[in-house]
Formats: C-alpha cells, sequence, structure tokens
C-alpha cells in the first residue's frame, strides 16, 4: 500500500511538472505562441499605411497639367480620366500589367490599365491634361 501511495504522488509529480514545462514554453502572446486580436492587426495595417493611400484601398487623385506622380514600391495606378504618360527610371519602363507592356517615358498610358511600380526608383506617370487617377499605395506628387 505504501508502495502504490509512493507510486502515485511520483506520476502526480511528474505530471504536474510537464503541465508547468509546457506552459511555460508556449505561453499565449510570447514568441513562442503568437497571439493576435483582430484589433491588434488593423491597428498594425493603419501604422503601415504611409504616403497618400491607404493600404488595401484605392484613393482617387486630380492630377492637374504637368504634374507627376511617383509611385513607391507596390504601388498601383489607374488612369481613369485624362492623358498620361509614363515615366521610367532611365532603365526599365512602368509595369503595364493590362496591355503585358513595359512603358517607357512618353508612352501614352491607356485608360483603365492597371499600372504597378515594382520599387521606388522615380517611375510614374505624368499628366498631360488634367486627369483623375486612382492609385493604391504610396506615391508622391511633384
Amino acid at each position: 500500500m505504501k508502495k502504490l501511495l509512493i507510486v502515485m504522488i511520483v506520476i502526480v509529480f511528474v505530471f504536474g511538472l510537464s503541465v508547468a514545462a509546457a506552459a511555460a514554453v508556449a505561453s499565449p502572446g510570447t514568441e513562442a505562441d503568437p497571439v493576435v486580436t483582430k484589433s491588434y492587426v488593423d491597428a498594425q495595417i493603419a501604422t503601415v499605411s504611409s504616403g497618400s493611400s491607404q493600404t488595401g484601398t484605392y484613393q482617387v487623385v486630380q492630377m492637374t497639367t504637368g504634374q507627376k506622380m511617383l509611385g513607391k514600391a507596390g504601388a498601383e495606378i489607374i488612369v481613369r480620366s485624362g492623358e498620361t504618360t509614363a515615366i521610367d527610371n532611365g532603365a526599365n519602363g512602368v509595369s503595364d500589367i493590362t496591355a503585358g507592356l513595359d512603358l517607357m517615358t512618353g508612352t501614352p498610358i491607356g485608360l483603365n490599365h492597371l499600372l504597378l511600380i515594382p520599387k521606388e526608383d522615380g517611375r510614374g506617370i505624368q499628366a498631360n491634361t488634367e486627369a483623375f487617377i486612382m492609385v493604391r499605395g504610396s506615391y508622391t506628387i511633384q
């Protein structure tokens, strides 16, 4: 009877240690077990969004004749109205995803074509007339 009691105490002790060790290794919210809430993710997305547009949404921008819109890495641009031309970086053009083309400086941009700026290196568009642009991502107007 005494041996059975000792064995039971040892088993409970070992079980208790293993539960405590597992809890210490994977505590929620630690680096080992990161737990986040939707509100935390939304707040992080809001802080990442920089420049003139919010992440995930298109913003309508009115450009006047002669203005340039230079996109930052990953910016998406859609020309809705007006006449615009591409601005390249001297070696590579603006990616016209709709047409499957690389637009070099001076190339007219078709209305409603989706343009992609792969990295921040001076690529963008220039308005030759008043133009309305939809843009998602960061950019600068000159």
